[in-house]
C-alpha cells in the first residue's frame, strides 16, 4: 500500500481553509485529473456532514469513476474520506486542520492500494510528485479565493 503524509501552513483562517476542501464540488474546476464530481447523497447532523461523492479522474489514456463517503466535521476541523467503490483495493484520505499563528496548519494523509497490480505499480512511479501536485493545487485554490499570501512548507 502507497502512503503519502504532507503538512502545510497556509497563512488564512482555519475555516476558510476547511470550506475550500470541503467545497467538494468544485474539484473538478483546479484539481489536477478531476474531470467529474458528482454528489449523490447529502445528510447534516449539526456541524457533521456526510456525502457520497462520485468522482471521475483522468489522466492521459486512463479514466476512472470513483465511489467515496466523505464526512466533514466543521466543529473537530476534520475530514475523513472512505472509499466505497471503483480501481481501488483500499483507499483512506483525511485532511486535519490546526489554526496556527497566522494561518492553519494542514496535516494531509492518503493510503491506497490499486486492485490491479499493474496500475499500482504505474502510480508508483509518478506516486510522490502526483500527490504533492495535489495538495499544491488546494494552495493555489486558497490564493486564488483568499488572496495572495505568503505560505510555508511546514516539515
Amino acid at each position: 500500500m502507497k502512503i503519502h503524509e504532507e503538512r502545510r501552513h497556509l497563512p488564512y483562517p482555519p475555516d476558510e481553509v476547511f470550506s475550500l476542501v470541503a467545497d467538494v464540488e468544485r474539484y473538478p474546476e483546479f484539481l489536477p485529473w478531476c474531470e467529474k464530481l458528482a454528489v449523490t447523497s447529502r445528510t447534516q447532523e449539526g456541524s457533521r456532514v456526510e456525502l457520497v461523492a462520485a468522482m471521475t479522474v483522468s489522466f492521459k489514456i486512463y479514466r476512472e469513476r470513483f465511489l467515496t463517503r466523505v464526512r466533514l466535521d466543521r466543529d473537530a476541523r476534520t475530514i475523513f474520506i472512505d472509499y466505497l467503490d471503483g480501481p481501488f483495493k483500499r483507499l483512506e484520505n483525511s485532511w486535519r486542520f490546526f489554526p496556527a499563528g497566522d494561518g492553519t496548519d494542514i496535516a494531509f494523509r492518503i493510503a491506497f492500494e490499486f486492485k490491479s497490480r499493474a496500475l499500482q505499480l504505474l502510480v508508483g512511479v509518478v506516486f510522490e510528485e502526483a500527490f504533492r501536485r495535489l495538495v499544491g493545487a488546494f494552495e493555489a485554490r486558497a490564493r486564488a479565493l483568499y488572496g495572495r499570501r505568503t505560505a510555508n512548507i511546514v516539515v
